[in-house]
């Protein structure tokens, strides 16, 4: 139980720190861990035109891959259902620009790509 509690800990600094990176760049913070039975969505957020939904991995090193490549297939699919239940939820129109960022964190480096799938 302490190793999860560490692990939630440890997540939480990295998406806060996640969440004032991207928040300098201009994007409103409109969500954080938005989750539905089926998943959670790190940051929701504005960024212009577009409702951006974020996914925030952090590594301590590349020893083990890197935070990009922990979201997999499966993973992007998660997201973007959870994405479709909160686009529902909000009763945003169907042409509501969308896009899926992933902010990898290496240490204390911090790497946004966006529209990374």
């Amino acid at each position: 139980m302490v190793q999860l509690e560490n692990k939630r800990i440890v997540g939480k600094k990295y998406e806060d720190m996640a969440a004032g990176y991207i928040s300098e760049l201009g994007y409103k913070i409109l969500e954080r861990n938005y989750r539905i039975k089926s998943g959670e969505i790190d940051i929701i957020a504005k960024d212009g035109d577009y409702i951006v939904f974020a996914e925030v991995k952090y590594r301590k090193n590349n020893n083990y891959g890197t935070p990009f490549e922990a979201v997999d297939y499966r993973k992007q699919n998660r997201i973007r259902h959870v994405a479709l239940a909160y686009i529902y939820k909000e009763g945003l129109p169907e042409n509501t620009p969308i896009r899926f960022d992933i902010i990898g964190i290496i240490d204390e480096n911090i790497t946004l790509i966006k529209n990374a799938f």
